[in-house]
């Protein structure tokens, strides 16, 4: 058997990105001897794992505003205000919502610095429901569950103007644009298999809808590409044609777009959960604004 794939049976609590640095580093031998990770090992062969002491975060736990709809030991299931980047990045060092879990929780697991406990992102101007892992063993389980589609997702989105039928279903792979890089598109060639299905649950007047949006898979920008492709993008989105500056005296001043509800397994338990948000105050003002103009 090769050497991560052991230690993946018998070190559970770790993830494969976490062994995989501790093989790296050298903290793990075999025979007492430095290996990489696909070392195939034999029977007698003594494998010894050194747990380096763990290393000062490099992030400062600062208070952030997020509504918390459920904690326990093993993860936070939180409610995302519109605004808040997830995690640091190209600039975004601080204010992120990673800061305000810092704060809340003293300590997150995972391997990456900047990500930790992060299991999926919404993207910063969208609102709405998120589960954090609070153990390494969540970690793990949680991202498995999303990976595998383990885990279902439904989303409310105002659109500007209404799909061609109440309700469908869109499969069309999604990649980097060929051009503007800071966009995805759906791919006329290779790309990520990438799914949407969408329910119309509102008209208004001029064109605008409301919809449940629910996605298959979780690549970047999903919901707001394939709205987009269908000639239906979501109100207030700048990037994919949502044309903001259009609909600021309906009160639009970011993507109509909110994670609504969330369902998986408890990584210990097995228990079935499923936790919902409602609408924000400024997507529920957009409607109401909508509903006078009918």
């Amino acid at each position: 058997m090769r050497l991560d794939h052991y230690l993946v049976r018998r070190l559970a609590r770790f993830s494969r990105s976490a062994l995989a640095r501790l093989i790296l580093s050298g903290h793990v031998r075999v025979g007492g001897d430095r290996v990489k990770a696909g070392c195939r090992l034999r029977a007698g062969d003594q494998v010894t794992v050194c747990l380096p002491e763990p290393e000062p975060a490099g992030l400062i736990p600062e208070p952030v505003s997020f509504e918390i709809l459920h904690e326990d030991n093993a993860l936070l299931v939180i409610v995302k205000p519109a605004g808040v980047v997830v995690h640091p990045g190209a600039g975004h060092s601080g204010g992120t919502l990673v800061h305000g879990l810092l704060h809340h929780c003293d300590h997150l697991p995972g391997s990456d610095p900047v990500r930790p406990g992060i299991v999926h992102r919404l993207d910063k101007e969208t609102s709405g429901i998120m589960v954090i892992a609070k153990t390494e063993a969540a970690l793990r389980t949680l991202a498995a569950q999303f990976k595998n589609r383990g885990v279902r997702k439904r989303y409310h989105a105002i659109l500007l103007r209404c799909p061609d039928r109440e309700s469908g279903r869109l499969a069309a792979p999604i990649s980097r644009h060929p051009v503007h890089r800071r966009k995805m598109a759906v791919a006329a060639r290779g790309g990520r298999h990438a799914a949407t299905t969408w329910k119309v649950v509102e008209r208004f007047a001029g064109g605008p809808c409301l919809v449940e949006v629910g996605i298959e898979t979780g690549r970047t920008h999903q919901i707001r590409v394939h709205m987009a492709f269908l000639g239906t993008p979501v109100m207030g989105d700048p990037l994919y044609g949502g044309h903001p500056e259009r609909y600021g005296e309906l009160g639009v001043r970011r993507q109509m777009l909110h994670a609504s509800s969330l369902a998986f397994t408890h990584p210990e338990s097995g228990a079935p959960l499923h936790f919902t948000a409602p609408l924000p105050p400024d997507m529920l003002q957009v409607l109401a604004t909508l509903r006078a103009g009918t």
